[in-house]
């Protein structure tokens, strides 16, 4: 069981938090000029509580979307709130928990030091800022390691500090650019799981990356973004249906090939198979059955997979289809 945490100084919510509706991150027709280039284009959504993700190849605008929500920006035009206050105001910065994408540290501190810095710049005393900051460090799986100093610690150690420093003031909303990157999957799995937990308890969680799979298997809700704009927004179920007539591209490196590829091309979802010097190539409109149906013909016809995988589950080929209008 979780020991609760120390309340936060700066926080006018109650101890449980305000009803889940106030709970917002509010976009209200977002814009936003660098220069001459726009970085995000006309946006409006609300982000409640859950985990939501936001999906986007490099350059689509992600990095500003979070910028903006977290006041490091302010919008060229429209406005953006955490719950009742602006985006920029000291007051909303309680309510926040930022990780940034970025690698940057105090390289001569411990983590631990560092998230204890933090705690304190969050205005707590010298005693509840070592309770916070143990918590934190625990909750990230870095409790073992919290005295290392961050010169000697690895990407993924890097990356669970930056998360516990985001923790430790135990904020409602919390912006996460890029956060399971360079973590080993057992890893991913243990942040997978702690952000699942915190959605539970009713925090509003933004989780940007530019890979789908990795969003499928955490966000309950995404958002789409191409060229500053969000082109698809929904439940996964909802943003797959806006997908069902993509078809998905599967290498497949097995023997006898040509045996396979004869029994594939016999399978109703499967538009196409092509030979290749790297193994097959095929196209299916229904993955899942297509999966299973693999399955079957291995173990029936004796057939050796040595390896299989999609070729366009990243979020470049979504996108560019999602962009062709073929919706």
């Amino acid at each position: 069981m979780q020991r609760p945490l120390p309340s936060n100084p700066g926080a006018d919510l109650p101890a449980h938090h305000a009803a889940a509706e106030s709970l917002l991150l509010v976009f209200d027709r977002v814009t936003k000029f660098y220069g001459p280039v726009i970085g995000v284009n006309n946006i409006s959504c609300r982000i409640g509580p859950g985990i939501t993700g936001l999906l986007g190849a490099n350059g689509a605008g992600k990095s500003t979307l979070i910028k903006l929500a977290s006041g490091q920006l302010r919008p060229t035009q429209g406005s953006v709130r955490i719950g009742q206050h602006t985006a920029w105001s000291t007051a909303a910065k309680h309510h926040l928990g930022y990780s940034p994408d970025i690698n940057s540290f105090y390289e001569e501190m411990t983590g631990w030091d560092f998230v204890y810095t933090m705690a304190r710049l969050h205005g707590f005393s010298r005693a509840v800022a070592r309770e916070r900051t143990g918590y934190a460090m625990e909750e990230v799986g870095m409790a073992d390691r919290a005295r290392r100093r961050l010169a000697g610690c690895s990407h993924g150690m890097r990356q669970r500090i930056k998360l516990a420093q985001a923790l430790v003031h135990d904020p409602w909303l919390l912006l996460l650019d890029e956060p399971l990157t360079g973590i080993d999957p057992g890893g991913r799995r243990e942040i997978n799981e702690l952000l699942i937990r915190l959605a539970a308890q009713g925090k509003t969680i933004l989780v940007s990356s530019h890979i789908l799979v990795e969003i499928e298997q955490l966000a309950s809700s995404i958002l789409m973004m191409s060229r500053g704009r969000i082109i698809a927004a929904g439940t996964l179920t909802e943003v797959r249906a806006l997908m069902k007539y993509r078809p998905t591209v599967v290498e497949i490196v097995a023997e006898p090939a040509r045996r396979l590829a004869g029994l594939l091309a016999e399978f109703p979802d499967v538009q196409g198979v092509e030979i290749r010097s790297s193994g097959l190539v095929v196209r299916t409109r229904n993955p899942g059955e297509f999966f299973a149906h693999v399955g079957e013909l291995v173990c029936t016809h004796g057939i050796s997979v040595v390896r299989m995988q999609t070729l366009d589950s990243g979020a470049d080929a979504v996108f560019d289809y999602l962009q062709q209008g073929q919706l």
